[in-house]
């Protein structure tokens, strides 16, 4: 019996032929992979910042940057993951410039796909193992790390905002974007970094108010007549600089979608309603992410009654592929319709994944298969 999907590990293929990427995913899905694509290297970089992954699969020769020229640039941000390259045109250059930079192998197209399944398995197995050293250590660092308030300062000085399109599925225009931390800190070098530190100097309301800070200075400056869905971690509910009438964000309101994150740390916020409701007084709406992730969330739902809900990206990736996903998406778009609730699909990937959720009734997409992240604001596309 096949191992269950992901138990194998979380794998990132990078390869510029759609076609080969789509098929050596298939493959590995079946081995208990959980598969993610890019198609350049550039692509791939953006996924490695913000997702972890027990290894990477990518070919070598690839426009724009090559897979020699992104280990380099990975290696300044993760220094454990396995990357494993699969070339159809092998050089003993190549190769030996990958194995200098740190490879975990150098394979051929024409290898096994037991070969391949095999190094794959002990490249996520090593990295594991890697990760875990990693934060048993980062544990005895973050008891006796002194510098963490002033790496966290810098964090939030060097604070920008990224924007990606949200589409909607029927005009196929842009119709919101979502507003996503980066910072030029180093040391804290993902959004999870960040707000990690946040928790633990208890400084979310600080960096809760300078990203709406951040994002009200740019629609001042730039008028886009779309939403913007901006997030809001549950501590922020507690912070009465949200709910002021003259705060930087309540200007802009009503094209606000405050889209809630962690949302099982709810559960320790009093008056919840009555916090949301102050929240609509303003104009703002709310919405929930993470929908199919697992999470028992009916409770959840009756307790905010989002505005917008969407489908975690777990349950979006290979859905076009996984008639089990496929119900379950149907189920929920159903439901989230019942009771008034626009749906978007997060984490779309592939055309196929899109043309699925569309069929299956979200009314919104979001997804590197229609537009990166970047300055603001930019532009989408709709491929056929």
């Amino acid at each position: 019996m096949p191992p269950k999907h992901g138990q194998t590990g979380k794998l990132l293929i990078v390869d510029d032929e759609p076609g080969f990427a789509s098929s050596i995913a298939r493959l590995l899905r079946t081995d208990g992979f959980e598969t993610a694509i890019a198609l350049d290297a550039s692509e791939a970089l953006v996924q490695l910042s913000s997702h972890s992954f027990d290894a990477v699969l990518s070919d070598v020769n690839m426009p724009d940057m090559n897979g020699l020229e992104m280990l380099q640039e990975v290696r300044q941000r993760d220094l454990d993951v396995p990357v494993v390259f699969l070339t159809g045109d092998p050089t003993v250059e190549a190769a030996a410039t990958a194995l200098e930079l740190g490879a975990f192998r150098y394979l051929l197209k024409s290898a096994s796909s037991e070969k391949i399944r095999a190094t794959l398995c002990e490249a996520a197995k090593l990295s594991r193992f890697a990760r875990a050293r990693r934060e048993a250590d980062s544990l005895t660092t973050r008891r006796s790390d002194s510098h963490l308030e002033e790496r966290f300062h810098r964090a939030v000085d060097t604070l920008r905002m990224a924007y990606q399109p949200i589409v909607n599925a029927t005009t196929q225009v842009v119709a919101a974007y979502k507003a996503l931390l980066r910072s030029g800190e180093p040391t804290l070098p993902t959004p999870e970094a960040v707000l990690e530190a946040a928790e633990r100097l208890r400084a979310i309301h600080l960096l809760g108010r300078v990203i709406r800070e951040h994002v009200a200075r740019t629609l001042a400056e730039r008028d886009v007549p779309v939403d913007v869905f901006v997030n809001l971690h549950p501590a922020d509910f507690a912070d009465e600089d949200l709910y002021r009438e003259d705060a930087p964000l309540t200007r802009f309101a009503s094209q606000i979608v405050l889209e809630i994150t962690e949302r099982a740390s709810l559960e320790g916020i009093g008056d919840i309603r009555a916090r949301v409701a102050r929240l609509r007084t303003l104009g703002f709406r709310v919405a929930v992410d993470d929908l199919g992730a697992g999470y028992a969330g009916l409770s959840y739902f009756a307790s905010l009654e989002p505005d917008v809900v969407k489908l975690d990206m777990s349950l979006v990736r290979g859905i076009d592929e996984d008639r089990v996903k496929q119900s379950v998406a149907s189920s929920m778009t159903s439901l989230c319709r019942g009771l008034g609730m626009t749906i978007v699909a997060e984490g779309v990937e592939t055309m196929r994944e899109r043309d699925t959720v569309v069929r299956l009734g979200c009314d919104y997409v979001q997804g590197f298969a229609l537009a990166r992240p970047g300055p603001p604001f930019p532009k989408a596309r709709w491929p056929e």
